[in-house]
């Protein structure tokens, strides 16, 4: 895809996310680059991109060196245990934690590294079982149990929504979402901030926006489509 057209895409659904999350004073666009070569990804910074969310670990790594250094890269993706070692020191964020394995080895890598690397947590708020994530009822012990590690801290929550023909169908589960991001920051839980509410992608994002994403994650809608593997 070329320069103009993604830089068209990217204005358009600024605009877009703007408008739909007004009420809460702005969401910002996460630019989900699987499978997008660093030279097509590199364009959107001009657009006003700021952080890229990258699913896989391995194709990180190989992006890393052609990849603008000005963005914040965040890890999107299921992460296995064996697989924190390689980007403890190279990722601004890990948005998908959710599971006690996964936090325990985050919190040890990066004790080792001497950083303290930001989290969200990932909620699987429609009880999706081929999904990732916390379930409602472990979610508030788990963040509990995450906010006495030196080597993380929880910067909020992350949720990936069932496919929907359409998205009012999953309006309800955003709504949850911010019910549950909105009551853990009135917690004020000890080294736990709910600054990210990371939910809302290319499909029904500005149902998200609308219903309180801080963060949206949009790969198709800026880059086109794309033959994941």
């Amino acid at each position: 895809m070329d320069r103009e057209t993604i830089l068209q895409n990217i204005a358009e659904w600024r605009e877009r996310v703007a408008d739909a999350s007004s009420k809460w004073g702005g969401a910002e666009i996460c630019g989900v680059s699987k499978t997008v070569d660093p030279e097509t990804i590199n364009l959107a910074w001009d657009g006003g991109i700021r952080v890229l969310g990258e699913n896989r670990v391995q194709e990180l790594l190989g992006k890393l060196d052609r990849l603008d250094p000005r963005y914040k890269l965040h890890l999107i993706g299921q992460l296995q245990t064996n697989k924190v070692k390689y980007i403890i020191d190279k990722v601004d964020m890990i948005q998908s934690v959710d599971r006690d394995a996964l936090a325990d080895e985050i919190d040890r890598r990066a004790v080792a590294a001497g950083r303290v690397m930001p989290v969200l947590v990932q909620v699987n708020i429609a009880r999706e079982p081929q999904k990732a994530g916390i379930d409602e009822e472990q979610l508030l012990p788990f963040i509990k149990r995450l906010s006495g590690m030196q080597g993380l801290r929880v910067e909020g929550l992350m949720a990936i929504m069932p496919i929907a023909d359409d998205p009012e169908d999953v309006r309800g589960y955003f709504r949850r979402m911010r019910a549950w991001f909105d009551r853990l920051r009135d917690m004020d839980i000890p080294n736990v901030r709910m600054d990210t509410l990371s939910m809302g992608m290319s499909d029904d994002c500005l149902v998200a926006a609308q219903e309180g994403a801080t963060m949206v994650r949009l790969g198709r809608a800026l880059f086109g489509a794309r033959n994941y593997k």
